[in-house]
């Protein structure tokens, strides 16, 4: 069942060529009310990726997103060639909903080569297979929420989370900023680095923002929440696999204005920095 998710998460990042610059994505129902963010930059990536020589890797993406997805609809993806240079390309994306652009985005590429490094440290923490994986919602408690919420809670999805400090979403708890979490495909994949980049643009979208909301004791299924991703920037480090364990290191700076700030890291087992990023989310808490 797991290797049939990943396939079909696959499947949703090979877009339809339209022209030269133009593509068309399909979306995918995983009980969220509208498209899934990462979904939308999975392929916008994807989309980019198959206007520049493959001999050059994106290396960093900044999007905003403007309008909710309709998972009912395709979604078209327009790119924009702005530069390609001696070392670096750059690429503008649209991503078209109904005559309406949902995200704009901006993607660096560049051929590789080698230069001064460091890195920050990974943190300690328990290895994957020292911790649990994510509870699901117990029965009882899953039949009282929306149906869409259900399917999102109660199935599994193309990628396995182990957290080091769990938390109850239904009744959370308040406690600082900070978290990590393992994430990996629950199948291998193939060896194509633009493929890994893509699934990886998909997955870091997950629990980002939500980071922002742990010092409040609320989450996104408190009831009188209103939450949405407003901006994400994604850098790619250095080389990866996400069919293997990567951490994911996040912390929240600040949040106020009915906003808040979450960055994050991903290391790869050995404690190689391959990513970083970034992400303002709308955190709005209405009245009962």
């Amino acid at each position: 069942m797991r290797e049939t998710h990943v396939n079909e998460l696959v499947e949703l990042l090979q877009l339809e060529r339209l022209e030269d610059n133009l593509f068309r994505g399909q979306s995918r129902d995983i009980g969220t009310r509208f498209v899934f963010g990462g979904q939308v930059l999975g392929q916008a990536l994807a989309a980019a990726q198959q206007t520049v020589d493959e001999s050059r890797e994106a290396h960093s993406l900044h999007a905003y997103f403007l309008r909710a997805g309709d998972i009912d609809a395709p979604i078209v993806y327009s790119v924009e060639r702005a530069r390609d240079g001696g070392s670096f390309s750059a690429r503008r994306v649209v991503a078209i909903q109904h005559g309406q652009p949902i995200l704009n985005g901006a993607i660096s590429f560049q051929v590789p080569e080698k230069g001064v490094e460091h890195q920050s440290t990974m943190p300690e923490v328990p290895a994957p297979e020292d911790l649990e994986p994510m509870h699901r919602v117990p029965q009882k408690e899953l039949a009282r929420l929306p149906v869409k919420l259900q399917r999102w809670l109660g199935s599994d999805g193309p990628f396995e989370f182990r957290q080091v400090w769990p938390r109850d979403e239904l009744h959370p708890a308040k406690r600082p900023p900070i978290q990590h979490i393992w994430f990996r495909l629950t199948s291998p994949i193939g060896d194509s680095p633009s493929l890994h980049r893509a699934l990886l643009a998909y997955a870091s979208d997950f629990h980002l923002i939500g980071t922002a909301t742990l010092p409040h004791g609320v989450s996104y299924l408190t009831h009188n929440i209103q939450m949405a991703s407003l901006d994400h920037a994604l850098w790619f480090h250095r080389p990866f696999r996400v069919d293997d364990w990567l951490l994911y290191s996040f912390d929240s700076p600040t949040a106020q204005g009915a906003r808040g700030l979450a960055r994050g890291q991903i290391f790869s087992r050995d404690g190689r920095l391959v990513a970083s990023t970034a992400q303002e989310g709308l955190i709005r808490l209405r009245g009962d």
